[in-house]
């Protein structure tokens, strides 16, 4: 299981945002219960989960400890299916119950801590061993605190699931073909790194390389949650291989990410598709150019239209096809969703949606230039797929915009 983004940066605005008049939304008390020796400074002000909220982490740690003894039942075991979803909600909470585990196992030996300075009296000794223990354990709690409350927070429903990315060519001609094919390649590296698995199931190749257009399906540990954040366009800022006169061209690709669905996520109704059958031709053997194993699909509601030639056999090309439809089909109710979604809440991180410009790369400063966070960085880092940073910022922008939401709709209430 991928661990959501924790930095001091996010547990400082975390701090920040619960002290405020309206940390009511997260039912949390500001002010840690001061000990006899403690003064009135900032540096001892710790936030604490009330009563409310450690209400709601014992009903979480319930569920997970009825969920672990479900997994020893003969029942759910003879269940692959049954398993696998037990399994997967085990998971969505495990490391929260963890957290809080951690938290009270703290709070116990604050609470001790706090009673040994206290049945101390005059034993300067005593009463400065149990100062010492009080003193480390606190900012032990300040970060779980803080660490729960974020992994507490709304979760995108999509970011377990595997995805289908899709780099386009734009504007650009030749050197946005070969700028995608250099997306490709970040993209590939990364997904190496991650341990993920990424398998190409349709590509057009450029004039001059790269691509007009590439997807590739993407299995692994919640890779939509990462990978969601590289979604819209890509601008480059470079010379061409084919400039003669050494003129600077602007050339972009789009990414589009597609997290993984089947049929009862979308259901398409077969009067709205619409197939045709041709011989792949190229390599393959004699059965793909003289059997039309290729297959030709479009949905007629949205005019999406998806060539599949990769397998070598009709059937297999025509269940690609539909995965790669019910792809695009869920997409944009996504898109659509996210969007309504970040307009409540004024969100600034950026739609995702594949119109949006996220990020320029310009090759004559070695700069790359995320417009959402409103950073640079090393074009090298980028260049290199060392692109863990960028998203992780990106993800603590989006929970700190999160926390912010629910700060304001508390204060509305």
């Amino acid at each position: 299981m991928t661990r959501p983004f924790y930095s001091l940066a996010v547990a400082y605005l975390i701090w920040s945002t619960l002290c405020s008049p309206s940390a009511t939304a997260f039912h949390v008390s500001p002010i840690r219960p001061s000990h006899p020796f403690q003064t009135t400074t900032a540096t001892s002000q710790f936030m604490v989960l009330d009563e409310q909220m450690e209400a709601r982490l014992d009903g979480i740690r319930r569920s997970y400890n009825a969920l672990t003894e479900r997994l020893a039942d003969p029942d759910v075991i003879s269940d692959s299916n049954l398993l696998r979803k037990v399994m997967s909600d085990r998971s969505q909470s495990e490391e929260v119950v963890e957290t809080y585990d951690e938290y009270c196992r703290l709070k116990e030996e604050l609470e001790g801590a706090t009673e040994l300075f206290q049945e101390a009296g005059d034993d300067a000794e005593m009463r400065e061993m149990a100062r010492g223990e009080i003193k480390e354990i606190e900012p032990q709690m300040d970060e779980l605190e803080a660490k729960i409350t974020i992994l507490l927070l709304p979760k995108d429903p999509n970011d377990d699931r595997n995805v289908m990315l899709e780099v386009r060519a734009g504007t650009g001609g030749s050197e946005a073909n070969i700028f995608a094919g250099d997306l490709i390649d970040v993209y590939r590296k990364f997904i190496s790194a991650n341990g993920w698995k990424a398998t190409m199931i349709d590509s057009s190749p450029g004039d001059d390389g790269g691509y007009k257009a590439v997807t590739l399906d993407v299995k692994g540990d919640s890779v939509y949650s990462k990978l969601k954040w590289e979604a819209g366009v890509h601008r480059v800022q470079r010379v061409p291989a084919t400039e003669s006169q050494g003129r600077v061209h602007t050339s972009t690709a789009t990414v589009a990410i597609m997290p993984e669905c089947d049929e009862v996520d979308v259901q398409i109704d077969a009067k709205d598709i619409e197939m045709s059958t041709m011989r792949s031709g190229g390599a393959g053997g004699q059965n793909v150019n003289k059997v039309e194993t290729a297959v030709d699909l479009l949905h007629k509601p949205t005019g999406i239209r998806i060539k599949c030639t990769q397998e070598r056999s009709q059937l297999k090309n025509k269940d690609l096809a539909m995965k790669m439809l019910m792809a695009k089909l869920y997409d944009i109710e996504n898109e659509k969703r996210d969007m309504e979604e970040r307009a409540r809440r004024g969100s600034q991180v950026g739609t995702g949606g594949r119109s949006e410009k996220i990020r320029t790369y310009n090759w004559k400063d070695s700069r790359c230039s995320d417009h959402r966070l409103g950073q640079n960085f090393p074009l090298s880092q980028f260049l290199n797929a060392d692109i863990g940073p960028i998203i992780d910022a990106m993800i603590a922008k989006d929970q700190e915009e999160k926390l912010r939401s629910l700060s304001e709709e508390s204060g509305s209430q």
